[in-house]
């Protein structure tokens, strides 16, 4: 799976039983997000004869940060972690990035990317937003649903889909996990009379049994289909009672749970 863009190339490297790893590229250089897997990337590097020139981490994970050090060690990038004290990022002598920051690549001339801090996942969790266009969110905002909350509040994890939910809706997301499947099967109970999740069901199970990835996404769809962002249109439901977005946020987060 490959998206172009004016001046950048975007491949999902498949890793462990669901995670995808982002190649950015442009000619022969290329940067990777959240490289949880080091041989994966190798390999695509390889294959393409790609130079990498850096590395983005969203948060400190191991199926996220796992193979950071080996790629470090042997391209002598610079790595890009959350201002936040963890060891993964202390081994890997990473460069710390917070909101508002903007990171520029030299073999990059055309490449803007700014940082968004979404807490909630993790304390930590940030976002690389590229070129205004191309959102890579880590474990905050799936193909119709949204990451457990490991380390954050409900209303600190609403926050970060809300700000989100703010930008372009023509905007190319970038989910960390293939998920889509199992989260549309949710989705589609907490609204089963929505005609776009009905949609998207039968789109992305034709994908997926063509072995193609159902990301990147768009926020017009998630906006359209995911319930995590849904919650202000879902208090008008009858079922919600009129309930304060942020409670059917978290109502909707603890039976995804066990569902």
């Amino acid at each position: 799976m490959q998206e172009t863009s004016a001046s950048i190339e975007i491949t999902a490297l498949p890793a462990f039983s669901d995670n995808y790893l982002w190649l950015i590229h442009t000619g022969k250089h290329a940067l990777v997000i959240d490289p949880g897997d080091a041989t994966v990337v190798e390999h695509a590097l390889q294959a393409k004869g790609y130079q990498l020139e850096g590395i983005l981490l969203t948060h400190h994970h191991s199926d996220h940060v796992g193979g950071a050090l080996a790629l470090q060690q042997h391209w002598q990038c610079p790595v890009y972690a959350p201002d936040h004290h963890h060891p993964s990022y202390n081994a890997v002598k990473a460069i710390r990035v917070k909101e508002g920051d903007c990171i520029e690549f030299a073999s990059f001339p055309d490449l803007s990317c700014q940082v968004m801090a979404l807490p909630g996942h993790t304390l930590d969790h940030i976002a690389y937003y590229i070129n205004q266009q191309h959102l890579f969110s880590g474990d905050v905002l799936f193909g119709a649903g949204c990451g457990r909350l490991f380390e954050g509040s409900p209303a600190q994890m609403y926050a970060s889909l809300q700000r989100i939910a703010a930008l372009p809706a023509d905007t190319l997301i970038y989910p960390a996990h293939e998920y889509t499947v199992h989260n549309i099967a949710f989705a589609s109970t907490v609204e089963p009379d929505n005609t776009a999740l009905q949609k998207r069901a039968q789109t992305t199970a034709m994908l997926r049994q063509n072995q193609q990835p159902s990301l990147p996404t768009t926020l017009a769809l998630e906006l359209a289909t995911n319930p995590f962002l849904r919650c202000e249109s879902l208090a008008q439901q009858t079922k919600f009672k009129d309930k304060p977005a942020v409670e059917i946020f978290t109502e909707l987060r603890e039976r995804r749970n066990v569902f």
